[in-house]
């Protein structure tokens, strides 16, 4: 077999499936899948998804895709469901149930508990006039016209299409919810969107003995070894009270020696930048990002409503902690 051979079979996979995704547009048009929306939109409890097989790994994926966007759910293997895991549904779930024959055994075999239960049953199926498929409060098609597969075998167009519309539902299922960037990240604290939108600078600063800090009268040859030892490439500059006078960072020893000051002599007031930029605890450390980057500085201080110095923040912190 050429190279050209397998590009072409490729190619076949690919159109195969994409005409599968096309054709979902006619069921998504129909009332049943609305009747499922509004199921799962009712749903007090969770969204009970099983599948076996193959149509089983798609479960899970939409499972998961359901969970992180607003609507709770979670997989349940329908061969163990018949073994206890039957257990985890409650009179209060909705269960979503995939099988592309809609002749499932395990699924079947577990029909007759879940009607008992009397919570209501969603099925993909690609055969209307299936066990399932009758069996269901809402019964959404997504029969295919053939697999990618070309002995027609491997479950390959048909999952495609059951993992398209549980995509769709997901989807539509955010927006009916008002679901925002806020609750995206709260189900997802490790992802970048979760640790711009739910970090806080407290969570990220340097406090007590960690903050570099000299007071108004220190000579500037101290204040910088402050500043080698603390390693923030800054130091805060303190009143008699603990207010916070000023700053002083790597910047402002640059500009320092360019005005030929003596290093040995000079006090730390005489070289300290007075108006500089603060932040507060209970910010969003992503709002300490944008203040940096605006004002192009590298290091804020941190302090309270009055004035006093509580931390010390900068951009490599920012950095580890994945928010940039």
């Amino acid at each position: 077999m050429n190279d050209r051979k397998l590009q072409e079979l490729a190619l076949a996979v690919i159109d195969t499936e994409a005409r599968a995704i096309t054709g979902l547009a006619d069921e998504i048009n129909q009332p049943t899948f609305i009747q499922a929306c509004h199921l799962m939109l009712a749903c007090k409890g969770r969204v009970v998804v099983t599948g076996m097989g193959k149509s089983g790994h798609i479960a899970g994926k939409i499972a998961a895709t359901l969970a992180s966007t607003g609507t709770p759910a979670f997989f349940v293997h329908p061969g163990e469901a018949s073994h206890g895991d039957l257990g985890m549904i409650t009179t209060a779930d909705v269960v979503l149930a995939l099988s592309n024959s809609g002749e499932t055994g395990e699924i079947v075999t577990i029909l007759p508990l879940i009607k008992r239960l009397n919570v209501p049953l969603i099925t993909l199926t690609g055969n209307p006039d299936s066990t399932l498929s009758r069996t269901a409060t809402a019964n959404i098609n997504v029969r295919v016209d053939k697999e990618a597969c070309p002995l027609g075998l491997a479950p390959t167009a048909s999952t495609t299409a059951s993992l398209a519309m549980g995509d769709a539902l997901a989807i539509a299922l955010l927006e009916s919810r008002g679901f925002t960037e806020e609750d995206f990240a709260r189900s997802h604290p490790g992802g970048t969107l979760g640790r711009r939108l739910l970090l806080l600078i407290d969570d990220l600063m340097h406090t007590g003995e960690a903050i570099p800090r000299v007071e108004l009268t220190t000579p500037l040859s101290d204040a910088l070894l402050e500043m080698t030892r603390k390693g923030l490439g800054m130091t805060a500059v303190i009143d008699t009270r603990g207010g916070l006078a000023g700053i002083f960072t790597d910047g402002d020893l640059r500009r320092t020696i360019d005005n030929k000051v003596d290093l040995n002599e000079a006090l730390i007031s005489e070289v300290m930048t007075a108006d500089c930029k603060t932040i507060q605890p209970g910010m969003l450390a992503a709002e300490a990002l944008q203040i940096m980057d605006s004002t192009k500085i590298n290091a804020l201080p941190v302090v309270n409503e009055n004035n006093e110095l509580v931390g010390a923040l900068n951009m490599h912190d920012l950095l580890r902690a994945g928010v940039v």
